[in-house]
């Protein structure tokens, strides 16, 4: 990878072509999500559209994807008297809610649990690949904190039975059911999820950037309106008024591959 860095909080940030590669490498502490861990993601997928990224790959480093809120770092937090800031009332943005407005699409190469926090991060992202070992839960009713995302985004994934059952019991979602219910889209071996990530990034990032960043940003916005309202949904870029447009039939034609500019 170009361009490799790393954060102090954990943070591993690696470009291969127009692929961005994030990677939470806290595997000690099964990638917990420290305050400056969250605030590094926030920074990193902010700078995403500024750097002609087209997709984003997010990962962990360690036998877990990751284990949710740093809980040591809460708890030295309440001992020291400090006041306990809710998700949404933080004068930072919170990190599952900047990734899900990311115009490019995320995966999330899953390389083990996602609980909790890590749980929702995965379901922040677009698309998630996930081995055998991998498996999900949303405990925060057993420790008396409030799943704030996951309450919000997992009854749009899943049916909504399914998804309360979670939420008010904290027990594991296997990763054969989170396939069943449409919640993975590539169940693989475990040495081939971040390269099958990989793959499905690179081709993502191989099509015109524009049409991408359209339909994403179409599809989000149209999932709950009615059908004439989502049809007539004008965001983001326009394709069919886009240099590239003309480029795409250009190349389809001339049977070679396409040079996107983006315009």
């Amino acid at each position: 990878m170009r361009n490799a860095r790393r954060h102090e909080s954990g943070l591993l940030v690696g470009d291969t072509e127009h692929v961005r590669v994030l990677t939470l490498d806290r595997p000690d502490r099964r990638n917990a999500l420290s305050t400056a861990l969250q605030a590094d993601l926030v920074e990193e997928l902010l700078r995403v559209p500024e750097d002609g990224v087209r997709a984003v790959v997010v990962t962990g480093n360690g036998p877990a994807f990751c284990a949710g809120f740093d809980l040591s770092e809460i708890r030295a937090a309440d001992e020291r008297g400090e006041p306990f800031r809710p998700p949404m009332g933080r004068a930072g943005r919170a990190v599952f809610e900047v990734a899900t407005e990311v115009p490019v699409p995320l995966i999330a190469a899953l390389n083990g649990p996602a609980v909790a926090g890590g749980f929702e991060l995965a379901l922040a992202c677009d698309l998630r690949v996930a081995s055998p070992a991998v498996h999900f839960a949303l405990p925060e009713a057993a420790i008396g904190m409030g799943a704030n995302f996951g309450s919000v985004v997992l009854p749009k994934r899943i049916p909504m039975g399914i998804a309360l059952e979670l939420l008010f019991t904290g027990d594991r979602l296997p990763v054969e059911e989170a396939q069943r219910w449409g919640l993975i889209n590539r169940l693989v071996e475990p040495e081939a999820v971040l390269p099958t990530a990989l793959e499905l990034a690179e081709r993502i990032a191989a099509n015109a950037p524009i049409s991408v960043r359209r339909m994403k940003e179409t599809a989000v916005k149209a999932l709950e309106l009615p059908l004439w309202q989502g049809l007539r949904l004008d965001v983001g870029p326009n394709p069919y008024l886009s240099e590239d447009r003309m480029e795409g039939i250009a190349a389809r034609l001339e049977k070679r591959s396409p040079r996107w500019t983006g315009r």
